[in-house]
């Protein structure tokens, strides 16, 4: 088990056709949204922070690595769930580094949102404002120093 806190720390990404999409949503859910620690990738982030007004901690573009970053504090158990706007129809450059973005969201069993009606929904889901008992997965000897007991 891994303690999700009350203060949520959430991943925000879009592909370049869902930005929009996102700063829109964002707009629409800015209260929530603020009361929450707050990542995303590159530019993402910026327009966050210029469009919307929200605090945001800005990591590289996500073909630059910001998606890898991502995953990297997912695995560290640095990230409680992210809100991924992804494009389904368009090919991705770093296509691999998306796959391994949203997969290793779903190895460390974090609440993901890919569209923008499943974000509506976590967002307003009760657990949003309480903490959380999260299960999350042992694989063998596999641990994160100082993160989980098993």
């Amino acid at each position: 088990m891994s303690m999700v806190p009350q203060r949520k720390r959430i991943a925000l990404v879009a592909h370049d056709n869902k930005k929009l999409d996102m700063v829109a949503w964002a707009k629409f859910n800015k209260k929530t949204l603020s009361a929450h620690r707050l990542f995303a990738t590159g530019t993402t982030g910026k327009m966050l922070q210029d469009d919307v007004g929200l605090e945001v901690t800005r990591l590289l573009s996500g073909p630059l690595g910001g998606d890898l970053q991502l995953g990297t504090k997912i695995a560290e158990h640095e990230l409680d769930m992210m809100i991924f706007f992804w494009d389904p129809l368009e090919p991705q450059p770093h296509d691999v580094d998306v796959r391994a973005l949203l997969r290793i969201g779903v190895v460390w069993n974090i609440p993901m949102a890919s569209n923008r009606a499943t974000a509506d929904f976590l967002i307003s889901s009760t657990l949003m404002d309480l903490p959380y008992d999260r299960i999350v997965p042992l694989y063998g000897d596999v641990k994160v120093p100082g993160k989980l007991s098993g």
